[in-house]
């Protein structure tokens, strides 16, 4: 149905505007009792033998929802309806903020990807905060996705990731520390093997003062060298954090369906969807190989179930879906999880 019917309707929307819409459908078909209990069914499966037990957490299954779909924490219940073992919010700043201006979402059909120069939009944690007080569904698993301001100069940024610890801490089972977006002007500069050893052990030292300290993970670029990502397994040791996503978004706008000149056109931002995929197994094969038991989720152009186990086989415990949904549909989560299963 998602394919013949919602989709084209969609796609004649703007990219962020089709985002907003697709929800508020989703909420409203919720609402409703008799078409909710038909909703859930359609779309929810699950196994024994899906679960997962990593870092001390229970994941009911291993397929979550990536950062960046429900950046203020409005819409995680009603997406836990279409099956995710973990759904991560955010990326959240300690202050609100608006983002990049308007455009800043773009399709790329042609390559089933996206270009997003969002920018960090978002409420602020105080507003994050107020609605996880709520609670969350019953086995659902919450990441928080934390980073800093764009007015925060980098030499400040471990006070703002802190700030945004602190203030989720008792609403969030885990941790992401996102210095890999390329939509925040130098943010990436916090992956160097210095800034990013002090800003992790900042926040480890916070957590080791709390009665039961949350996993706290790296989210990655794809865009790394070797050497780097070399730097990023000694960091992990050395910091004691619990794992790496990988990855976001990349930089590099090569091998591309899509006329050069429509990209051009679109500028700057973070490609996501079916180019990143290749590049984004790489890294986690390359950190899996080199570390042996480093816990990593894996994240980048999974838009079907032969995509999730490409990435598990290569050495992710976990994976994350967003642009995969976009062209897809809500149906990818269960056709995922009944892959793993068969």
């Amino acid at each position: 149905m998602y394919k013949t019917l919602l989709k084209p309707f969609f796609f004649l929307l703007s990219p962020e505007r089709a985002h907003h819409f697709t929800l508020f459908l989703l909420k409203l078909t919720l609402a409703i009792p008799g078409v909710s209990y038909l909703f859930r069914r359609m779309y929810r499966f699950e196994h024994p033998s899906l679960r997962r037990q990593l870092f001390g957490l229970t994941f009911d299954n291993p397929v979550g929802l990536a950062a960046g779909f429900d950046k203020d924490g409005r819409h995680f219940r009603a997406m836990a309806s279409l099956g995710f073992g973990f759904i991560e919010v955010g990326t959240v700043t300690p202050k609100g903020q608006d983002g990049n201006p308007l455009p800043r979402l773009f399709r790329l059909p042609q390559d089933e990807a996206l270009i997003n120069r969002m920018g960090f939009n978002n409420e602020g944690m105080d507003a994050l905060v107020e609605r996880l007080k709520k609670g969350k569904p019953r086995g659902l698993i919450i990441g928080g996705n934390i980073g800093k301001n764009k007015v925060t100069p980098n030499e400040e940024a471990q006070e703002d990731y802190a700030r945004c610890f602190e203030a989720l801490y008792p609403y969030v089972d885990y941790f992401a520390v996102n210095v890999s977006s390329p939509n925040t002007p130098g943010l990436r500069g916090l992956q160097d093997k210095e800034p990013l050893s002090k800003l992790l052990n900042r926040l480890q030292a916070i957590n080791r003062q709390k009665p039961i300290p949350r996993p706290i993970l790296l989210k990655i670029a794809p865009d790394l060298t070797d050497g780097q990502l070399d730097d990023i397994l000694d960091i992990v040791k050395s910091t004691g954090i619990d794992g790496v996503i990988a990855t976001n978004t990349t930089i590099s706008r090569a091998g591309l369906a899509t006329p050069a000149a429509e990209v051009e056109h679109i500028g700057a931002g973070g490609l996501s969807g079916q180019p990143v995929k290749q590049r984004s197994t790489e890294v986690i094969r390359y950190l899996k190989e080199r570390s042996g038991e480093l816990v990593i989720i894996g994240v980048g152009g999974i838009g079907s179930p032969e995509d999730a186990l490409e990435k598990i086989r290569a050495g992710a415990s976990l994976v994350q879906v967003y642009t995969g949904l976009v062209y897809e549909g809500p149906g990818l989560v269960k056709r995922i999880k009944k892959a793993l299963v068969l």
